[in-house]
This record gives C-alpha cells, sequence and structure tokens, in this order.
C-alpha cells in the first residue's frame, strides 16, 4: 500500500459528521467556519439552506439543501378526479411528511434524502432555531443529532409557544445540547434542558495566527479604543457615545475606532455627528480578519460594553473580544451574559455594569492613567485567553461530545 493510499484510507475510516446551518455562511459567523473546518478527528460535510460566501469561507463539501413544495391535492381537479373516481383511493397517499388537514408533518426539505444518501455518523445542527425546524426530519432520519446554541437563540421566538413547545422537543431528541458560555447553559436549564445533555464548548481562537503585542501609553497622547462587532443593539454602541465626552476631557486626542457594520450603522453614524464627536469616532467597516489584526496591533484598549436588550438578547462570549486579547489588548467591558468568563476584572480589564456610561467612562480612564495597570493587563489579557479558548482544545473538547453523541 502506497503512503497515498494510507492517507486515504485514514480518511475513509474517521466517522462523518453532517453540520447543518441555515446559511452558509454570514460574514459575522467566522467562529462556525473555525469549528466546521478545524476538525480532525472527524470528515465533514455542511448542508445548509443557503449557500454564501464560499470565497470568504471556502470548504470543498458544502450541500444546498432543495426547497420542497407543499402538494396542493385540493387545488388540482384531475389528480383529485383520479383518486376519487378512477382508481377510487380516497384521501390520495401523501408524501413523508406531508401536513394535510389531518396534521401529518410535511418535510420542507430534502433532508431525510440527503442524510440518507451521505449515512453520516452524525449531525451538529448549529443554533438552537434551526434545531427547532428541522427537528422532525432529524427524528424521521434516525440519525444521531446534537444543537449548539451561540447565544440570540437562548431569546429568539420565546414568546410563540408553538416554538417553546419544538424547543422543548429538541430537548428530549437530541443526544447532547452544546452552549458557548456558562452563561448560556445557566439559561438553557432555566428553558428546561436536561442537565445530564448539556455541555460546555467554548469559541476555539487561532492563537497561533494572532501576534501578542505589550500596551504600552502613547507619548504623543494619541489614544485608540477599538471595538469590534456587529451594529446591533445588544453591543452597547449609544452607551460608549455617552460615555466619551468625559473621557476626551482628559484624553483630547483620543480615537473610538469601530469595526463592523450592521442595522444600527446609520443611526450611530447621525448620532455621532448630533454629539459633535465627529473628531474622536471612526466607523470603518466591516473588515477581513487580515485588516482587523492590523487594527489590533494599533489600539490600546478594547472596548465592548454589552448589554441586555428589550428583547432579552444576550451575549456569549464575543469572538472578536478573544482575538484582541490574545493580541494583548486589555478590556473595558460589562458584567454581561459569558464576558466575565472570559475577562477577569482587576487582572486583564475592567468589567462595569451594564448601560452604566459613567462608570465606563471611569474605566477607561482608570486604565489609560495608569502605566503599570496597561502593561500587566495587557500581558495577563493574552494569558488568560490561551489558557481558556486555545483552538486545539476547544476543538478537542467539540470533538469528544461528537464521539459520546455517536456511543
Amino acid at each position: 500500500m502506497t503512503q497515498s493510499d494510507a492517507a486515504s484510507k485514514s480518511d475513509a475510516d474517521r466517522p462523518l459528521v453532517v453540520s447543518l446551518c441555515g446559511t452558509y455562511l454570514k460574514p459575522e459567523m467566522q467562529s462556525l467556519y473555525r469549528q466546521i473546518t478545524g476538525l480532525k478527528d472527524f470528515r465533514n460535510v455542511v448542508f445548509a439552506e443557503q449557500v454564501a460566501n464560499l470565497e470568504r469561507f471556502p470548504f470543498e463539501s458544502v450541500v444546498a439543501m432543495e426547497k420542497r413544495e407543499r402538494p396542493r391535492f385540493r387545488g388540482n381537479f384531475l389528480l383529485r378526479f383520479w383518486y376519487k373516481h378512477v382508481i377510487k383511493q380516497w384521501p390520495p397517499p401523501r408524501p413523508v411528511g406531508y401536513v394535510g388537514h389531518e396534521g401529518e408533518y410535511y418535510h420542507p426539505y430534502d433532508l431525510v434524502d440527503l442524510l440518507d444518501g451521505y449515512k453520516p455518523d452524525l449531525v451538529h445542527v448549529y443554533y438552537g432555531h434551526k434545531a427547532v425546524k428541522y427537528r422532525r426530519m432529524l427524528q424521521a432520519s434516525g440519525v444521531p443529532w446534537l444543537v449548539s446554541f451561540h447565544g440570540v437563540d437562548v431569546v429568539k421566538f420565546m414568546d410563540d409557544p408553538e416554538y417553546v413547545k419544538g424547543l422543548s422537543e429538541v430537548f428530549e431528541q437530541a443526544q447532547l445540547v452544546l452552549a458557548r458560555s456558562e452563561s448560556l447553559l445557566q439559561r438553557l436549564r432555566e428553558l428546561g434542558c436536561p442537565e445530564q445533555k448539556l455541555r460546555l464548548n467554548r469559541t476555539p481562537v487561532p492563537l497561533h495566527a494572532i501576534e501578542f503585542k505589550q500596551r504600552r501609553c502613547p507619548a504623543d497622547g494619541k489614544w485608540r479604543l477599538l471595538q469590534a462587532c456587529r451594529l446591533i443593539p445588544k453591543k452597547g454602541l449609544f452607551t460608549v457615545l455617552k460615555a466619551l465626552p468625559e473621557v476626551i476631557k482628559v484624553l483630547p486626542n483620543l480615537k473610538y475606532v469601530l469595526c463592523g457594520s450592521g442595522p444600527d450603522e446609520q443611526r450611530f453614524r447621525d448620532e455621532v455627528v448630533r454629539a459633535g464627536l465627529e473628531d474622536h469616532v471612526e466607523v470603518l467597516g466591516w473588515m477581513e480578519q487580515a485588516q482587523l489584526k492590523e487594527e489590533f496591533a494599533e489600539a490600546h484598549v478594547f472596548l465592548h460594553p454589552s448589554e441586555l436588550t428589550e428583547t432579552e438578547d444576550q451575549e456569549g462570549v464575543p469572538n472578536a473580544m478573544l482575538e484582541a486579547m490574545a493580541a494583548g489588548l486589555p478590556v473595558v467591558a460589562t458584567l454581561h451574559g459569558g464576558i466575565p468568563e472570559a475577562v477577569t476584572s482587576g487582572k486583564d480589564g475592567i468589567l462595569v455594569a451594564e448601560k452604566d456610561f459613567t462608570a465606563l467612562a471611569a474605566a477607561i480612564l482608570q486604565i489609560t492613567q495608569d502605566e503599570q495597570m496597561l502593561a500587566d493587563y495587557s500581558a495577563q489579557a493574552e494569558k488568560s485567553v490561551r489558557e481558556l479558548f486555545g483552538f486545539e482544545q476547544q476543538i478537542a473538547a467539540m470533538e469528544a461530545c461528537y464521539h459520546e453523541a455517536i456511543q
């Protein structure tokens, strides 16, 4: 047997997992891409309703599921006549999974057929609300599956009784239920997930690709505070704008640099102008990883003052914050969601209460006015991330869940 044949056989011997998601992949789903492409013990194929951004997230095995039209026997006179009067078979036979007036379930995608063809050992459903959507098709396939929760999916659709019922079925049918943070695990407990099914699976950070830089106070006073995120309500963007005037009184050459895009972008830009902060705020838009690393290198402090929204949307552990810490950026953030699991206030950053712009301003000034604190927090930020969120450790933890679910 040649070396090539041996490698091929070794690859074929690895179990096959299907990564099942709604869209492969939205621009902000960098962490999902890392998990999908980082597997070692498993082969992997992606099934998705929509395929997008393949140039950004290249992967060979991506399969677009086909959407099925719901059969409409009532509206087809010839079909009804054939079954009712010619062959006298009424009601007519239904496709497997059809939702008719008697309440049978209709499979809206060809997921069952795809799983039957690929015969995977396991399905990993990304996002809880997608698991609710796919659960009956997964049950019909007979393939074991697990689901991972990421933040928004512990609050989405919770005002819909049918959805809540579907979520309870997800908890019952899934082999395991994964979450990115301890705070998300607690929320899943509150929603009724059995304790024995819950597993922590933190976001993997490719630390080898991030260069550490020790942070020091800028001699010219040109501080750069960096935030990188989707521009959405839970990121605390407008709390930052309320805090900046107090900071600028002490640091007149300071810049707040915001990397990202999203539905709140125009409102944020308008508020910057209304507050007269144009000289102190830069909105750079969405960035590729290489560009974001450059911004990490130029910044002095990373901000992430997340806050609970009116719809109770909350963070897990923000990916950009972890990458910033790996680059040596101390953090000023909030006591929110999974943030305290990554940042220890007084050790590698400062955490304040949500929506408290006065406390946020004071924390920024505290860390920028103490050169030793800045240096110590910078070094500790990188150390903390390496201990808790290393890429290899977290991929191994996820694959351990895969093995457990199959067994």
